[in-house]
């Protein structure tokens, strides 16, 4: 089988790298297309995933709108080229319009409950959509959910290795604590009206934390020249054994809470959004999340003072982890067997406790 992937996010490339691995072993072959974003050429590099690029889109409604036009084009001809018989993607309307040109189902997932014209924009044109069981809302009739998280698919213990290697980098000592910081940029769609850590809040954040442990700042968008020298610099491929080792994490981004929770690392997330995952997370007692900077400090001092810390959190991921299944082992199964695997688990659900 010949399938097109659809990247728009560096997360994507998270999502499905594995899954591509696992697939060209069984004689599948890939053709990936890949928005300019942040850094998912560099990873998709890293990684050594060939991929078309289909450019990077614009923060401006007109520029948007102009991007479909574009997006679809660069899509379509790669489709008409190389002829895929299905397309993949994570929430991407682009793969959605081509597939339907072309004649081809669109698979699409998604655990991103408050992108709400996003999941308009794609669900239209995508035959299934799957989600985490977390995931808050039914999608109709093309909805599966599987028992886990995206970031399963690259940080279960069966795919993820940490590189001790990252601490030197960092220029610390062996064992060294350190607290890793996430700030966004606030330019998606669905983080219109939305809101995180003020400005102020910031430079108290670090000023508390560097009193006890290295501070290192993970940043979207530009950071004021009193955080410059926290920016933390290597390359993006190694974040996840950044967030392995480090003590904490504390930030805005969704996607890096969760990514936490998943190795063992406390997690504090401030945001006004929540998401389906971030609280099934939380009930696991992995992290705590946060609508405003409210509480935050008698928390984040709480955490810092608590010596067997990780040890505590590493066991309640051993706790979480038994309850998910190998979402990888999952989504191959889907794939190879679709549209009969979707009519399995619409009628029984529990077929995946099998890809365990």
């Amino acid at each position: 089988m010949k399938i097109l992937i659809d990247i728009g996010h560096p997360a994507h490339v998270h999502y499905f790298r594995n899954f591509i691995g696992i697939m060209q072993g069984r004689g599948h072959e890939f053709l990936i297309t890949a928005r300019e974003k942040e850094v998912s050429h560099q990873l998709l590099n890293s990684f050594k995933i060939p991929f078309y690029d289909r450019g990077k889109g614009s923060n401006n409604i007109f520029g948007k709108i102009l991007y479909v036009l574009k997006a679809d084009r660069d899509i379509y001809k790669v489709s008409k080229t190389h002829k895929p018989d299905l397309f993949l993607s994570f929430a991407s309307p682009y793969a959605g319009h081509v597939a339907a040109l072309m004649g081809k189902s669109h698979i699409s997932f998604t655990d991103t409950e408050n992108a709400r014209l996003g999941i308009i924009s794609f669900s239209s044109f995508a035959d299934c959509i799957i989600t985490p069981d977390s995931f808050r809302g039914r999608l109709g009739k093309k909805h599966v959910s599987f028992r886990g998280f995206m970031e399963l698919c690259y940080l279960h213990p069966k795919y993820f290795t940490s590189e001790k290697s990252v601490v030197s980098e960092l220029g610390l000592a062996a064992k060294e604590p350190y607290v890793l910081l996430r700030f966004v940029s606030w330019n998606a769609n669905h983080d219109i009206g939305q809101s995180g850590i003020p400005y102020n809040e910031k430079l108290e954040l670090v000023r508390r934390i560097s009193k006890k442990m290295r501070v290192f700042i993970s940043s979207e968008g530009h950071l004021p020249d009193e955080l410059l020298k926290y920016r933390i610099n290597i390359s993006p491929e190694k974040i996840h054994s950044i967030l392995a080792y480090a003590s904490l994490y504390l930030g805005e981004g969704a996607t890096m809470a969760s990514e936490s929770a998943i190795l063992g690392t406390p997690a504090i997330y401030i945001n006004s959004l929540t998401a389906g995952t971030i609280e099934a997370q939380q009930r696991y007692g992995l992290l705590f999340s946060y609508r405003n900077i409210n509480g935050v400090f008698d928390r984040l001092e709480e955490l810092l003072n608590n010596p067997l810390l990780k040890n505590t959190f590493e066991r309640k991921r051993d706790r979480m982890l038994e309850d998910q299944i190998d979402v990888n082992s999952f989504m191959v199964w889907f794939i190879e067997n679709y549209p009969d695997s979707a009519r399995i688990m619409k009628n029984d659900s529990s077929y995946q406790e099998r890809f365990r």
